[in-house]
C-alpha cells in the first residue's frame, strides 16, 4: 500500500506501471475510487469482437500467416493486360 497526496487540481500519479496506459476510474463511494487498466476497441472494430465466428476466422488467418502458410496473390500484370483488352465502349 502506498500513500500519496493529490495536488491542487486533484491529480495523483499512479507510477510507471500505469504509464501510457488507458485506465478506467470508477468511483466506488465518496471515499474510494478503483483504477482498472483497460484496452479500448475503436467503435468501427467492435463488431469483430461481437461476432465469434468472424473473430475466430481472423485469429486463424493470423496464426496461419505467422506460420508462413500464405498463398500467392493475384497476377496483377495479367489482370492489367486483360483490362487493357476491354474496349472503351464496354466501360
Amino acid at each position: 500500500m502506498t500513500t500519496k497526496t493529490a495536488d491542487s487540481k486533484g491529480r495523483v500519479t499512479l507510477g510507471n506501471r500505469f504509464a501510457n496506459r488507458t485506465v478506467i476510474i470508477e468511483e466506488v463511494d465518496e471515499t474510494e475510487v478503483r483504477v482498472t487498466m483497460a484496452r479500448v476497441i475503436p467503435e468501427r472494430e467492435a463488431w469483430l469482437y461481437e461476432n465469434a465466428e468472424a473473430l475466430a476466422s481472423v485469429r486463424r488467418g493470423v496464426n496461419q500467416a505467422r506460420q508462413g502458410k500464405t498463398t500467392k496473390g493475384p497476377n496483377l500484370k495479367a489482370a492489367a493486360k486483360l483490362a487493357n483488352q476491354i474496349p472503351d465502349e464496354a466501360q
